[in-house]
């Protein structure tokens, strides 16, 4: 994700006004009283590994206790009433996936990169995110190879064999997005992966080409990317070429994930800012340094308008009334971005969840209104939250926020039409077995149903939902004075289309 020192430059120049006060409305943003409990609405959490952030918690744990963090893990984000995660499997240039093995094994896990951690860690995140019902999103750095001039690559290693590929910036290695031969090979690392494995979807964040670098008079130095696009023969400008390599391997990448499975989702979590309006009349009404387009070479709108992706999270890292990059003028500047360009695709909301307790985040109530801010739009599907440690150490009680009030109510994942839209076959026989203190709910569902899982609802509240593995059951605690409670389920499909 992206690192704090960039968000301090965003803001070393600007001043910033008195933190608000617990109230339901912030300036000119009106927050609303009572909480609603969309049916549908992705709720997920990035479990980032690039240098052990949020796993493993350190390098060369066993492997028994790299098992034993992680499902930890996944049951503080089940308990706070999500149904995704998104978990980092490529950090820089290696992997923590069995197949393909074209780079090392990544040295967040043993400490030493290339040696086998001894078991399969992807194959071991899905099948644990599959059992407790969540999403898995498979998250792809594309070109970062190296976090520090320290960092030693394993003999053998891609970045080592092909030294062309390789651009030094600012005392790190990264892969040259210009180079042809290196989105190739990008591409087919990660198709590999949605080969061997059973992701739900495959997922970048903010970095194509680096975050700007400054010298000692605090100017941008440039990246050395001379050489390859003057081997490129573009009469682009070098600008319009960058962008030109990245949408070429959006769009490649993109077909390339239908074509092996077309239910795989592909998604894109940008910079919070396309343009600032001073560079583009259709630009947002903020003052950001960096924005995707100018300075990252990520042109979201080509993207989004030629339904290359399935869902986009701008990571819409500051507070409501922020004057270099406010959150409300943000949400509403992708919601009309989103609206204009094309209607197959979903917003997610990439939320500051690190940020909490810092510079102008004191007010506990500033997440949980940002999240209520965005249930006014149906067009806003969901959101993402960075800094799962925050929320599981419960910093300004946001976990409790979020267990007890936002995220109270269970919520499926939002469905897809353009990817599939017919619904499985609905259950059959359902009864319920009372006896004191709980009830069991069984059912019938035929082989050749192509449910993935069952969702149980008591009244028109989701109760629970159940990964389908062969036992049709459920059982439960009842209240013996709530005899009349009415209870329903439901078959739903990979892509979340619901049966009658």
């Amino acid at each position: 994700m992206r690192k704090k020192i960039v968000l301090a430059a965003l803001m070393s120049s600007i001043l910033c006004t008195s933190v608000f006060a617990e109230t339901i409305k912030y300036k000119t943003v009106e927050i609303p009283k009572q909480t609603v409990h969309p049916k549908r609405e992705l709720r997920a959490a990035w479990i980032a590994t690039v240098q052990n952030i949020d796993w493993p918690s350190k390098k060369g744990l066993d492997m028994k206790s790299q098992k034993e963090e992680y499902i930890k893990l996944l049951d503080e984000v089940k308990e706070m009433g999500m149904n995704a995660i998104i978990v980092q499997v490529r950090p820089t240039a290696d992997r923590y996936y069995k197949y393909p093995a074209d780079e090392p094994w990544s040295v967040y896990l043993t400490g030493e990169q290339g040696k086998d951690p001894g078991y399969d860690p992807l194959q071991f995140m899905i099948d644990e995110a599959h059992k407790r019902n969540l999403e898995f999103h498979a998250w792809f750095n594309p070109y970062r190879v190296t976090m520090d001039s320290k960092d030693k690559l394993v003999p053998g290693h891609p970045a080592l064999k092909n030294p062309d590929w390789v651009i030094k910036y600012g005392g790190k290695m990264y892969y040259d997005p210009g180079n042809p031969k290196v989105r190739a090979f990008t591409e087919k690392v990660i198709v590999d992966v949605v080969k061997n494995y059973d992701i739900d979807a495959v997922h970048m964040d903010d970095y194509f080409y680096p975050y700007p670098v400054q010298d000692k008079n605090k100017k941008d130095i440039p990246f050395p990317d001379d050489k390859s696009y003057k081997n490129s023969k573009t009469k682009l400008s070098k600008e319009d070429w960058r962008r030109d390599s990245v949408n070429k391997f959006i769009e490649s990448l993109s077909k390339k994930i239908k074509q092996t499975k077309p239910y795989v989702k592909f998604g894109i979590s940008p910079f919070g800012v396309w343009r600032n309006e001073s560079a583009d009349p259709t630009g947002s009404a903020t003052k950001a340094g960096p924005t995707n387009y100018d300075v990252l070479y990520a042109d979201t709108r080509v993207w989004i308008n030629r339904g290359w992706i399935d869902y986009i999270t701008p990571q819409i890292y500051w507070d409501f009334g922020f004057n270099a990059a406010a959150y409300e003028v943000l949400v509403d500047w992708w919601r009309k971005e989103i609206n204009e360009q094309q209607p197959n695709i979903h917003l997610y909301i990439g939320q500051a969840a690190y940020r909490i307790g810092g510079k102008r985040w004191e007010n506990e109530k500033e997440l949980p209104n940002q999240l209520k801010f965005n249930r006014k739009y149906e067009d806003v599907s969901g959101s993402m939250h960075f800094g799962l440690q925050n929320l599981i150490k419960n910093q300004k009680n946001i976990k409790d926020n979020l267990k007890e009030n936002i995220y109270l109510k269970k919520a499926l994942v939002p469905a897809m039409p353009w990817l599939a839209s017919k619904a499985p076959a609905p259950v059959k026989d359902l009864k319920i077995d009372r006896k004191k203190g709980e009830a069991t709910l069984t059912w019938k569902d035929e082989k050749s149903n192509n449910s993935s899982y069952y969702v149980v609802y008591r009244d028109n509240d989701i109760l629970e939902t159940i990964p389908r593995l062969g036992k049709n059951s459920f059982t439960f605690k009842i209240n013996s004075k709530k005899a009349d409670e009415k209870y329903r389920v439901t078959a739903v499909d990979r892509l979340h289309n619901e049966s009658k």
